[in-house]
């Protein structure tokens, strides 16, 4: 073979592998997931128009904003994202996008729920052990979600305020509720949160939310609620 026709084969090879990465990034462009949701009042659901602001993270080389009450933007490869939501009158949130929660319609659904800022808020999904200040485990995620929140607004101070059915001895009923805002102090605490941004209350059982009797109601007066002091 000579030099000159090895040169050629050498050649065509390169620009083959050439044509085939061209051909794999946009192959890969053209398969990029989306990432889409909404902005909604926690309590309404419904839609609130928001500064909308998202990059990826950790480098933010790629970003992009929104004045609306939606969004829907192009991800790729494994880049994860964070969306700050930011409205009039609501706690301003952040949320994670992250393509391993890319569905079978290649999305990542990611709605972001706004809170009140004048609001005391029930944290709804937080639960106890019968009886103990022990945090269960399926109450983590919701926490987070305030210790993102806090993280969002650096000059956020918060009261836990717990309270007990108005079952059993007031003495005992007041230091479980007690222990139980503690507890959840700390949970914040070691999720970076500054202990002087938190302040707690216990109530008991001397506020509950109803006087009925029925089991539900109850569980509905066994609660921890958030007031917002400073925002």
């Amino acid at each position: 073979m000579t030099a000159l026709c090895y040169l050629s084969i050498v050649n065509s090879i390169v620009r083959s592998f050439i044509i085939a990465a061209a051909c794999h990034s946009v192959c890969f462009a053209q398969d990029g997931f989306i990432a889409l949701g909404k902005v909604t009042d926690a309590h309404t659901q419904k839609g609130i128009k928001a500064d909308i602001r998202y990059k990826s993270i950790p480098t933010g080389s790629i970003s992009g904003r929104f004045n609306d009450s939606t969004f829907s933007f192009e991800i790729f490869g494994t880049a994860r994202y964070q969306i700050t939501a930011e409205a009039q009158g609501y706690i301003t949130r952040t949320v994670i996008v992250d393509p391993k929660e890319i569905n079978s319609d290649k999305q990542v659904l990611k709605n972001i729920e706004l809170i009140p800022s004048s609001e005391t808020i029930v944290l709804e999904h937080l639960l106890f052990e019968q009886g103990s200040p022990l945090i269960d485990r399926e109450s983590y995620p919701g926490l987070d979600q305030v210790a993102q929140m806090m993280q969002a607004n650096k000059k956020m101070e918060i009261q836990l305020e717990g309270h007990t059915d108005n079952l059993g001895n007031h003495a005992a009923n007041l230091e479980l509720s007690q222990k139980r805002v503690d507890a959840v102090k700390k949970y914040l605490v070691n999720k970076g949160i500054s202990r002087d941004r938190i302040k707690t209350k216990a109530f008991g059982g001397t506020r509950p939310l109803t006087h009925e009797a029925s089991d539900e109601a109850r569980y509905r007066n066994r609660r921890v609620e958030l007031r917002i002091l400073k925002y």
